[in-house]
């Protein structure tokens, strides 16, 4: 029976550990906030729960368990409100999603977005 739970365990942390990798890959790659927003939301919610689980299983039953399942409960509902009221925020201040032109497969901004370039670059120079 330690055996499966070992194993277990270790599966679950290996499979978190995978998520946190990916996740952080889709931040850096992504080309835009809401997309990124994705791949933190992959982060918070499936490797940080999935390596978390791990850990109960390791610990068995103890005080140190009942603390990661507070921890586990309060990560599952905190960030997806978070992500959703940072995208909604994001919306709000009129930050709107890169769109691929399907045509030609390149990717562009609306009208909106070339408008904040243009005084990011105009800011950066002075």
């Amino acid at each position: 029976m330690d055996l499966l739970i070992s194993f277990s365990s270790w599966l679950l942390i290996i499979i978190g550990s995978a998520f946190l990798i990916v996740g952080a890959i889709g931040i850096i790659r992504l080309p835009d906030m809401y997309s990124r927003m994705h791949g933190a939301g992959i982060i918070d919610t499936l490797g940080a729960s999935a390596l978390i689980l791990g850990m109960i299983l390791q610990a068995g039953l103890t005080m140190v368990s009942v603390k990661l399942v507070i921890i586990l409960l309060f990560l599952i509902f905190t960030s997806p409100t978070t992500t959703h009221a940072l995208a909604r925020a994001a919306l709000d201040s009129g930050l709107k999603p890169f769109v691929g032109d399907q045509n030609r497969g390149e990717k562009t901004t609306n009208k909106i977005g070339k408008e904040v370039k243009k005084e990011r670059k105009q800011k950066s120079k002075t």
